[in-house]
């Protein structure tokens, strides 16, 4: 019985295979794309001009370089805004990728920096971009690295002549439309219909703090008194904004600005650490002896202080001081010895303001170079050692509080400013306190301010990379979609990252 237990099923299964069957399946239609067009809402981009200093000249690895300037985020703007009626975007074009300017054939600015494979170096190269070969314009990026707030408005800042005189600025004078030319004027003289004022204020606190904070916090509103690393007065600088914001919105352009950075976030600051010298116990003790007399000095000279200058301490502020100012070398890794001119004043005492650094004091950039190095060969004197590092390689917590205070400042002006007309106004500010606290996600990039290796800031460690321009340029547009309605980013127009590199090599 169990072998005919399926012979019923013979006759189907015959049935089945004499039929013509068609065993293909039918096709499945590929999804349609959906293609959301580009509009520019309510902004007109036909007449794009941008206003601005290094960022928005493409400033990046120390230099202006062809290269940088391809993508320096007005010129990513330009190109993202053609699809919606964007025109021609000019650029005061360098000569050549190497980078630094010449004048009269001398040499005025380094080349680029490049990643040697160790650190930043400088590209071995003759720069061929002359100033005096002045560029016939008009300009749509009117960058000029270098610019204060009040340079904007400054007849004469791109004077040839001027520069040598150090009155002018070399990029302004190269591109400028006449030797009494302002950065402004130039700008509104080509009529805008769209713009973007960006990193206005961030010089006017940058040589400061490159110098290591050794200019002077301005209080006045005449800015022929102030010297270069000076910070610029916050009442000036909102007067100068208001001027630039007013004449650039006054044939009814529209248009975005940019808040400035807190550059103490920047790796030009961050990157040297404050106990850098190794040492054993055995050179420790040598240096301590050296300093042996300075630290019994420091109670009585202290005290002393406190007294002829009422400053009303009392026995634990003086013990405080005292403590702060004592210096003391150990077995392994040591704070360098800094002068720091914020400390109790006993120089009148003959006692210098010394004391070691500390994680809340910034080691300038360039300081890596010169801790350590000897003093006319003379191996008992030691830079950030036995010879305690000027003012101009240190941040002091005072000096940082200086700037903060500044930007904040400036910061509410351009806020200020931007609700008042309806501007669109782009955080760049928060955007790198983000990356250098926890990164910022570009694509499939993780972007923070670590000098090399991060991605955002270039080698100079201030200025942005390529890509950090075009992350820039991205919030730029966000801003630009959120106030006036256009749609770059749901329509897919914004910047990719992995179209702008990091770094450059030596040889493009």
């Amino acid at each position: 019985m169990k072998k005919i237990k399926y012979l019923w099923l013979l006759p189907l299964i015959a049935g089945l295979t004499a039929c013509d069957v068609n065993n293909s399946l039918d096709e499945i239609p590929a999804p349609t794309e959906v293609v959301i067009p580009l509009s520019a809402g309510t902004a007109d981009f036909s007449k794009y001009v941008s206003i601005g200093a290094s960022f928005t000249a493409g400033f990046s690895d120390g230099s202006v370089f062809l290269a940088a300037q391809a993508n320096s985020f007005p010129s990513i703007l330009a190109q993202k805004m053609t699809g919606a009626g964007g025109g021609a975007f000019t650029q005061p074009l360098v000569s050549d990728n190497v980078g630094g300017l010449l004048y009269g054939g001398n040499q005025i600015s380094n080349p680029r920096l490049f990643f040697n494979g160790a650190g930043p170096a400088v590209l071995p190269g003759t720069p061929t971009t002359e100033v005096t070969n002045v560029l016939t314009g008009p300009f749509n990026n009117v960058g000029v690295p270098g610019a204060k707030s009040y340079h904007v408005l400054a007849p004469g800042y791109g004077s040839v002549p001027g520069v040598l005189a150090g009155t002018a600025n070399p990029y302004f004078a190269r591109m400028a439309s006449s030797a009494t030319a302002t950065m402004l004027g130039d700008a509104v003289a080509q009529s805008p219909t769209f713009f973007t004022i960006s990193e206005i204020g961030g010089n006017d606190v940058l040589s400061y703090a490159t110098g290591g904070g050794t200019g002077v916090v301005q209080t006045g509103l005449d800015p022929t008194m102030y010297a270069s690393n000076d910070i610029t007065a916050p009442a000036l600088f909102n007067i100068v904004l208001n001027n630039i914001v007013n004449a650039m919105t006054a044939g009814g352009a529209k248009g975005a600005i940019v808040t400035v950075p807190a550059i103490v976030n920047l790796p030009y600051f961050t990157t040297v650490p404050y106990n850098p010298i190794p040492m054993d116990a055995a050179t420790a003790g040598q240096v301590n002896a050296g300093y042996a007399t300075y630290n019994a000095s420091l109670a009585p000279a202290i005290t002393a202080a406190n007294a002829l200058q009422g400053l009303g301490m009392d026995a634990s502020q003086i013990a405080a001081e005292v403590a702060k100012r004592t210096i003391n070398f150990a077995a392994g890794q040591n704070a360098v010895v800094i002068v720091d001119e914020d400390l109790v004043d006993t120089s009148g005492l003959g006692l210098p303001l010394y004391r070691q650094a500390t994680a809340g004091d910034f080691l300038i950039l360039t300081s890596s170079s010169f801790i350590g190095t000897t003093v006319g060969g003379n191996p008992a004197l030691i830079n950030g050692v036995s010879v305690p590092l000027a003012d101009n390689w240190v941040l002091t917590p005072q000096e940082q509080n200086n700037i903060q205070t500044a930007v904040d400042a400036y910061n509410a002006s351009i806020t200020a400013a931007a609700a008042t007309k309806g501007l669109a106004l782009v955080d760049v500010n928060q955007l790198l306190i983000d990356a250098a606290t926890t990164g910022v996600q570009f694509d499939e990039f993780t972007m923070t301010t670590s000098l090399v290796f991060g991605g955002m800031v270039s080698l100079d460690g201030i200025h942005l990379t390529t890509r950090g321009y075009g992350l820039m340029a991205n919030k730029i547009l966000e801003a630009v979609d959120a106030t006036y309605g256009s749609n770059f980013k749901v329509s897919g127009n914004m910047a990719k990252a992995a179209d702008y590199p990091t770094n450059y090599p030596p040889g493009i």
